[in-house]
């Protein structure tokens, strides 16, 4: 019997299951059987983007668990995003609609901005100059592409939408507007190298859910430096994960539950997402979540270097 995912709730009458599979990096051939384990393991989250160039695959799974009856489409949060090159307020409705036609679906649950910079249009997905840097299109002010998405609710395309990689003045420039649909979501990257402590406070306060992205300090990322940290070899995490009978990933995760943080890790073994699943039949003493909020090192695994020249460039 498959685990019952507990959920977070939205600023909006939804809400989110805390535990979801994170398809970055995932690949087409693969990220379909992903999400059909993931949801035979009791998964009713599952996380995507444009960007991710697997939207077609994971629709495909999605499908394929809905056709025989494993889920129903009302059963399963999906998440996917906007990418930069379609910040343009004329652009918004159209990506999320070709988002959903790769989707196979006639909406989605949540729809981020997945960086609040934006690229220029017309030169492929990540067009890139002389110097190998982004061209960002800085005359495109991210609060008019949100007012954009904020059109998406009142349409059906999405239940809820949000934020992605946005630092807390950004965030504040939303909510100083007022918008009409709240900021649902701001989905970053924590890690107990990066707890995100203040800006967890500032949503808080503001009725933000949080999602962590690369919860287990994304392995498989690119641009790896060799003096990077290894998170689940650190220490601290590995004794935990001794004391518990558990793997350190699952710590990782744990960690992040306990704190009220939805997390999304990612995987494609098949035995890996259901281990990455069978958290949320423990949990972590205050002694043993303080013990990794003092491995903070501020500490970023994802950076996006190429558009640091971005004007909105939130690092």
């Amino acid at each position: 019997m498959a685990e019952k995912n507990v959920t977070v709730q939205l600023a909006n009458d939804h809400s989110i299951p805390i535990l979801g599979l994170g398809t970055w990096k995932s690949k087409p051939d693969e990220v379909r059987k992903a999400v059909i384990e993931a949801l035979e393991a009791g998964y009713r989250h599952i996380d995507g983007a444009a960007a991710y160039g697997n939207e077609e695959e994971v629709g495909a799974g999605l499908k394929e668990k809905f056709s025989d009856g494993t889920v129903k489409r009302e059963d399963v949060f999906v998440t996917t995003k906007l990418w930069n090159v379609d910040h343009r307020p004329g652009d918004v409705e159209a990506a999320c609609r070709k988002s959903l036609e790769k989707l196979g679906l006639s909406y989605v649950d949540l729809y981020l901005m997945h960086w609040p910079f934006a690229f220029q249009t017309g030169k492929g997905m990540a067009p890139k100059g002389p110097d190998g840097m982004i061209l960002a299109d800085d005359d495109i002010d991210f609060v008019d592409t949100w007012k954009a998405m904020e059109d998406l609710v009142e349409k059906g395309l999405t239940r809820a939408i949000g934020v992605s990689n946005f630092n807390k003045s950004q965030l504040q420039r939303i909510l100083d507007l007022p918008p009409k649909q709240k900021i649902c979501n701001l989905q970053i990257e924590i890690t107990p190298y990066l707890p995100g402590n203040d800006i967890k406070e500032f949503c808080k306060a503001n009725g933000i859910s949080l999602t962590a992205y690369s919860p287990l300090g994304s392995p498989d990322r690119p641009l790896q430096a060799g003096t990077d940290p290894v998170l689940l070899e650190d220490p601290v995490i590995n004794e935990i994960a001794k004391t518990k009978g558990r793997s350190p990933a699952q710590i990782a995760i744990r960690y992040q539950i306990d704190r009220g943080i939805v997390v999304i890790p990612k995987s494609v073994t098949p035995s890996r997402i259901r281990e990455n699943f069978q958290v949320l039949d423990f949990e972590l003493t205050s002694d043993e979540v303080q013990r990794i909020q003092a491995l903070d090192r501020n500490f970023h695994y994802i950076t996006f270097p190429a558009s640091k020249n971005a004007k909105y460039y939130p690092f």
